[in-house]
């Protein structure tokens, strides 16, 4: 059973993406330098078996990856986790290769500036950014975190690849199997969480609900047992948090889940998922808080532009005033600044 944070956790999302393209060194860095407690790499895999990370696995929008001549033949369409897709894979590279690769702005339209970095800095392993945290802390005097996000579990497993095995020898390989009080790990699916705390991997344990849809592993597994799928709603029902209080820490939701909303779909006021996830022991996170008018609840909008900065105050305030322990943000500075105002207004 966990402890609610006494004031809510700052995560730089990917990053500070917000200000650079996201999963790059600068934006890692960034996002410390801003304030942010701790930071959230989503972790993939190379063909020889190297933990990467990527937003996806497919990585035409936040690498240079389709102007490489030499790459134009790994163009490919799969399946992943129910959905087709087109693109380059990770797991169709070796490391050396992805190597050579340069990050790129994701949200070309909202965050247009951030194209000024374009093809500046390489991709990252795992392994190089427990190492940025780790001088980041030193240089900064207080121990940060990481909040490590396993991506498409049983995809790899399906093609091969025991993903949580490959994290349990990165964090032991790297020293962060010794530090559980700064590492958490979450997951869209349940059980490569329970596979890594059966494994004896000390952490803090997440699980990721979306707000419609139902986990990818018990989905491609419920032909086979006959067993239906959980719904991420399900998960979010009193008798969902009852399940997962004896399997994880936390919980983590959209934002939208923590917005009660009127007819019209405006904001109305904080939900109650936090207060029923308290009570039974679960810490809750939520992603992601941003400024922009396309993320923004239409009550917070500005303009019609969905690239300009909305009223961003009152709807991160109005999330933080739910009593959640964590928020994941893509500017860290406006995380800290919304958490100090509602800490004076507290």
């Amino acid at each position: 059973m966990s402890e609610p944070q006494a004031l809510p956790l700052i995560i730089g999302h990917r990053g500070a993406p917000g200000y650079r393209p996201e999963h790059s060194e600068a934006s890692y860095r960034l996002a410390f330098d801003l304030g942010a407690d701790a930071v959230e790499p989503d972790v993939v895999v190379t063909s020889d078996g190297v933990l990467v990370v990527r937003h996806e696995n497919e990585i035409s929008g936040t690498t240079d990856v389709a102007s490489r001549r030499e790459f134009k033949s790994r163009r490919t369409t799969k399946v992943v986790d129910g959905v087709r897709m087109t693109g380059w894979f990770t797991e169709d590279f070796t490391w050396a290769e992805l190597a050579t690769l340069r990050c790129v702005e994701r949200l070309k339209r909202v965050r247009a500036d951030n194209r000024a970095y374009d093809g500046k800095e390489p991709m990252l392993r795992l392994s190089d950014v427990l190492r940025i945290v780790d001088e980041e802390s030193d240089r900064g005097g207080r121990p940060l975190g990481v909040v490590l996000e396993v991506k498409h579990a049983d995809y790899f497993t399906s093609i091969g690849f025991d993903i949580a095995a490959l994290i349990q020898d990165e964090l032991a390989r790297t020293g962060w199997a010794d530090r559980p009080e700064r590492l958490t790990i979450e997951c869209f699916e349940l059980g490569v969480l329970l596979r890594l705390r059966q494994a004896g991997v000390r952490a803090s344990y997440v699980f990721l609900a979306e707000r419609n849809g139902a986990p990818a592993d018990e989905v491609a597994h419920s032909g086979e047992t006959g067993v239906r799928a959980n719904t991420y709603e399900w998960y979010r029902s009193d008798a969902g948090l009852d399940y997962l209080a004896s399997r994880v820490d936390g919980i983590s939701v959209d934002k939208g889940s923590l917005i009660r909303t009127n007819a019209i779909g405006l904001a109305a006021g904080p939900e109650d998922l936090v207060a029923r996830a308290h009570a039974r022991g679960l810490l809750v996170y939520t992603w992601t808080l941003r400024p922009e008018n396309r993320y923004l609840n239409l009550r917070f909008h500005s303009s019609l532009s969905g690239a300009e900065w909305g009223d961003w105050q009152s709807e991160f305030s109005l999330v933080l005033s739910s009593g959640v322990d964590g928020i994941f943000v893509d500017h860290p500075d406006l995380g800290v600044a919304a958490r100090e105002a509602e800490s004076v207004a507290g």
